[in-house]
């Protein structure tokens, strides 16, 4: 008998073997397409996997964290926007004169000097900040006797923490607020920073949110109090 012949024989034998004990012949790997499909991940390619997932992951979250810090709570920068507003308000709306409102000559004076035509006395002369001595201080903005009057009174003034009105009541809902204020003299176009000045409110709220906004003043002609 040939090799060939004897090996076909031999694989015979096998089979028939096989199958008297329920043994299936295995089938070659190149020959089960099926079988190479479903075996899955190796241990090297599913590290990869969840080292690059983690990255991923971990950068997103690293925006978001970044985001949500920079980011102010809407409702309360709108808050404090508003009480800036309300606080530029009030200071535009006082006097801006050359001598404290209560000067009797405070209404037409034409100049900071003293004399006929300026100021009855050097005290009254107004200057960036509140009156510190009598008879025209010392001012405070809700003195009885001596309030600021002027736009240059508010110079340095702040409030808070808790925004007050200008009686002194508490606004509700405004404990954590603050607010200051700054005034300086400065040149608007043509107007000379003698007869212009810049206010500037900033209020910080909770989480150090902050609100700034800046006005201008300038004297009315011939210089009446408004």
């Amino acid at each position: 008998m040939s090799i060939p012949n004897q090996c076909s024989a031999f694989s015979s034998q096998r089979s028939a073997f096989n199958r008297k004990r329920g043994i299936r012949n295995p089938e070659p790997e190149s020959r089960n397409p099926e079988r190479r499909k479903s075996r899955g991940l190796s241990l090297v390619e599913l590290i990869v996997f969840i080292v690059i997932v983690g990255v991923a992951v971990a950068g997103v979250l690293g925006a978001l964290n970044i985001s949500t810090r920079a980011s102010a709570d809407p409702v309360i920068q709108k808050q404090a926007l508003a009480v800036a507003e309300a606080v530029l308000e009030e200071v535009q709306l006082m006097p801006f004169t050359y001598c404290d409102p209560d000067d009797l000559q405070a209404a037409t004076a034409l100049s900071a000097a003293v004399g006929a035509t300026g100021c009855t006395a050097a005290a009254s002369v107004e200057n960036l900040g509140a009156e510190a001595t009598p008879p025209y201080g010392p001012e405070t903005r809700l003195g009885a006797t001596t309030p600021y009057d002027n736009v240059n009174d508010y110079n340095g003034f702040s409030v808070g923490p808790g925004i007050t009105d200008i009686t002194g009541a508490a606004i509700t809902g405004l404990g954590a607020y603050t607010a200051t204020v700054s005034v300086a003299s400065q040149a608007l176009g043509a107007i000379p920073a003698s007869d212009s000045l810049l206010i500037t409110v900033t209020v910080t709220g909770p989480g150090n949110t902050i609100a700034t906004l800046h006005g201008y003043r300038v004297r009315y002609a011939p210089n009446a109090l408004p």
